[in-house]
């Protein structure tokens, strides 16, 4: 699929489901936010830019601690649902923009801090966006990274990428930790820190009806759960198998980098 096709596809799935990423547990709370606070160490003189907010939880976890926030979006559905979810809260000091992860409408050396959060395996070019990211960043600006992680095995890394497609049709990657080390690097950024989470993702059922799976997709991702490699039952961690509360989860990177200042 031409990647332009790939984005078109992704607008067309987020805008359906815009509300259900502002309210989903998964995106709206989690110690992770925590976590990428602790890492960032955000100063208050600091202009952040938020890629791909979704539901806009990441930039407005950040906003109490920075002079500004840009949420930016390739899709103005969730764009707009971010903008509604944001200043319902009180939020002042964040503006929304429409933007294409790797084709970022803003100045070189704009900001001291990029953030994106769980959104990186739907870019149909993943070390164009990090270029970009690493483009617009200040020099000592950092480059903050949260995402699906695959093993190092390739066979059970694209298992993987095919149980995820089928359930959600604009999926297009999940990276290794070395890939996102060697984009990171590529791009001319310094890997400050990178660490995994595990995180449950609850019912199968659950999260396949989210995407609006019918009870034919929901079977076959049933099946290739249940017939998954070794390698990937020890990735995914299945449970109850083959029933109708078979659950899994799903391991995430942090990864930090920075811009040099010469």
């Amino acid at each position: 699929m031409a990647s332009s096709d790939i984005k078109s596809h992704a607008q067309s799935r987020f805008a359906q489901y815009a509300q259900g990423y502002v309210t989903a547990s998964g995106f709206a709370s989690g110690s992770d936010l925590d976590r990428l606070l602790e890492l960032a160490q955000p100063q208050p003189h600091w202009h952040a830019l938020d890629i791909a907010t979704g539901g806009g939880h990441t930039a407005l976890k950040f906003a109490p601690f920075v002079q500004h926030v840009v949420a930016s979006d390739l899709t103005l559905p969730m764009l707009h649902a971010a903008r509604q979810f944001i200043t319902a809260q009180s939020a002042t000091n964040l503006s929304f923009t429409a933007a294409d992860a790797e084709n970022l409408p803003f100045a070189t050396a704009a900001f001291d801090l990029v953030t994106c959060r769980i959104a990186p395996h739907h870019f149909p070019d993943c070390f164009r966006f990090v270029q970009e990211a690493a483009r617009v960043l200040k020099p000592g600006g950092r480059l903050l990274i949260e995402d699906q992680l695959v093993p190092e095995d390739d066979r059970a890394a694209r298992y993987i990428d095919s149980f995820e497609r089928l359930r959600d049709p604009s999926h297009h990657r999940i990276y290794a930790a070395y890939e996102w080390q060697g984009m990171f690097l590529d791009a001319g950024l310094e890997v400050l820190h990178t660490e995994s989470i595990s995180r449950s993702l609850g019912k199968l059922v659950t999260w396949a009806e989210r995407q609006g799976c019918s009870p034919g997709t929901i079977e076959r991702l049933h099946i290739l759960l249940a017939q998954s490699p070794a390698a990937v039952r020890e990735w995914l961690q299945p449970q109850a198998v083959a029933s109708p509360d078979a659950a899994f989860s799903n391991h995430y990177i942090i990864i930090m980098g920075q811009k040099p200042l010469g």
